[in-house]
């Protein structure tokens, strides 16, 4: 019977993996950059934004990577070139597959080592939110592209 961890491995790698696809799709790189009154977060800073939160609460939390987070950075920061965000992405690909396979029954069951909310939880739920969270973020980037991937040299 495969484990909780070996399922979530797999939807991350394919959501982030998806997420990869996305910023590829965009026509225009500095598209992804774009904002309108309906859409305050850009594809960049919500790639940055899941970047940070994975490498925390996963990377650094339970498997001790030493990353260390600046969340404001990840909606302040602009035109990151794509290339950059794509080889991030493949370094915590990397690390979920590094990590997420070492995490036991014993440690999914217990408190997550971190207080994130005002409320107590345990590893497994924090995982199983995390991977909500990733694939909430990847539909909006879905809508941006969509909606706002328009040729600016018109």
């Amino acid at each position: 019977m495969a484990m909780l961890t070996d399922t979530l491995t797999l939807i991350f790698k394919r959501d982030l993996l998806k997420l990869k696809a996305e910023l590829s799709l965009y026509n225009h790189e500095e598209n992804l950059w774009l904002v309108d009154n309906n859409i305050s977060n850009a594809t960049g800073n919500l790639c940055l934004h899941l970047l940070g939160n994975l490498n925390t609460y996963i990377g650094a939390v339970l498997g001790h990577t030493g990353y260390v987070r600046n969340r404001p950075e990840e909606f302040s920061r602009r035109n990151v070139p794509r290339v950059a965000l794509l080889n991030e992405l493949d370094r915590t690909i990397q690390m979920i597959d590094a990590v997420l396979p070492s995490i036991t029954e014993a440690q999914l069951s217990d408190e997550y080592p971190d207080q994130v909310f005002d409320y107590k939880m345990t590893t497994e739920y924090f995982l199983v939110h995390l991977a909500t969270h990733l694939n909430y973020h990847l539909g909006q980037v879905n809508y941006h592209r969509r909606l706002l991937d328009i040729d600016l040299h018109v």
